[in-house]
């Protein structure tokens, strides 16, 4: 079972440590995502060189294909693909919702469409668990709703309620001994239904962490920076607090700020992919002209070994000609950065000098590079 344990506090910011079989996680702490079992373009040579510390796996994925029965056999996601240190899982609640052309929500579960082949699957509450408990991650997250917003407070209220009813089908299956379970808040940007809803799974005394969801889905960047700094600090002190799919570089310190432990993201491997470079000094697109000639490195602040030794033009080459190695070299640069600004957030909260850390790094990062 995992457990987590506070370090230390600047202002509502936290450091602390997470225990799990497969290693310690130190907080905060930013996971990279392994939808099918791999970080695009990356090795697990990579992920340990990076110092990753947790990456994410996506349980629809998995489940459609190889199978999470297959995964299973093969040793769990920790033998399958080699990554040795912690694995945590989505439910595949959000993929069902994004990706299926066709899907119905009923007291069951979610009827789909596999964006693969078509075929008809069920997904309930007790069938995410199954798949998680199959795949071995250490952290597994509860089955919820993701309603399309924006939404009314009628709609999200019976959504709310629906989750709850299927946090204690999660609650009721067993997982393996080395797995946790952590519930996901949801309620939009309204604190009383969020509240309600902590409230209330919390009353269930089952879960090793709580998760905020439905964030970063077209509310206002300063509406969500506020509604964290209200109710992230009212979340139990004594658990892991983690926001999914949040975020830009700036959303992740505001949420480490509001007292929040843990983050993925996709952005900093997909704008990789589309030539962002996510620097010390702010985004820079590598396609742009006025790199063509540039011998600098994609970020002079940075000592990643992509940094140290390439040249922004020789990317910009690479890139425009179609070169995998572009990919390769900017996602590596790009999840050096997150998983560096954690690491150096962790290191002001024990000095316990975040609010100056943040400061300094919001004055560089929106500089125009």
């Amino acid at each position: 079972m995992s457990y987590f344990t506070l370090q230390a506090k600047s202002g509502e910011a936290r450091a602390g440590l997470i225990q799990t079989e497969n290693g310690v996680i130190e907080t905060p702490i930013f996971m990279p995502v392994g939808t099918r079992g791999a970080v695009k373009a990356m090795t697990t040579e990579d992920l340990e060189s990076l110092g990753a510390q947790i990456i994410l796996a996506n349980t629809y994925h998995m489940y459609l294909r190889p199978g999470h029965e297959l995964v299973e056999q093969m040793g769990g996601l920790h033998g399958f693909t080699t990554w040795k240190k912690p694995f945590l899982t989505d439910s595949g609640g959000y993929q069902v919702f994004s990706l299926s052309d066709l899907n119905k929500v009923t007291e069951e579960g979610v009827t789909f469409r596999s964006h693969i082949d078509g075929s008809l699957h069920l997904l309930s509450p007790e069938k995410s668990m199954e798949i998680q408990r199959a795949l071995g991650s250490d952290i597994v997250m509860m089955f919820d709703e993701c309603p399309a917003l924006p939404a009314s407070p009628e709609r999200l209220r019976e959504s709310m309620e629906l989750t709850l009813r299927w946090a204690k089908r999660c609650l009721d299956v067993n997982l393996k001994s080395h797995q946790v379970l952590f519930g996901i808040v949801q309620g939009g940007l309204h604190l009383d239904l969020r509240r309600e809803c902590l409230e209330r799974l919390v009353e269930m005394n089952g879960f090793g962490g709580y998760a905020l969801g439905g964030l970063s889905v077209g509310e206002k960047n300063e509406e969500m920076v506020s509604f964290l700094n209200e109710f992230v600090p009212s979340m139990p002190a004594d658990k892991p607090r983690y926001l999914m799919g949040v975020g830009k570089p700036l959303d992740i310190l505001n949420g480490i700020r509001a007292g929040l432990d843990m983050f993925d993201c996709v952005l900093p491997t997909r704008n990789a992919r589309n030539g962002q470079f996510l620097t010390s000094l702010g985004p820079i697109n590598i396609k742009n002209e006025k790199f063509r000639l540039d011998q600098s490195p994609p970020d002079p602040n940075c000592e990643c070994r992509v940094c140290k030794r390439y040249s922004r033009s020789y990317i910009r080459h690479l890139f425009l000609v179609g070169e995998y190695t572009a990919g390769q070299l900017i996602t590596y640069h790009n999840l050096h950065f997150y998983l560096k600004l954690t690491r150096d957030a962790r290191a002001a909260i024990l000095e316990n000098r975040f609010d100056e850390y943040y400061q300094t790094f919001y004055n560089h990062y929106t500089v125009q590079v």
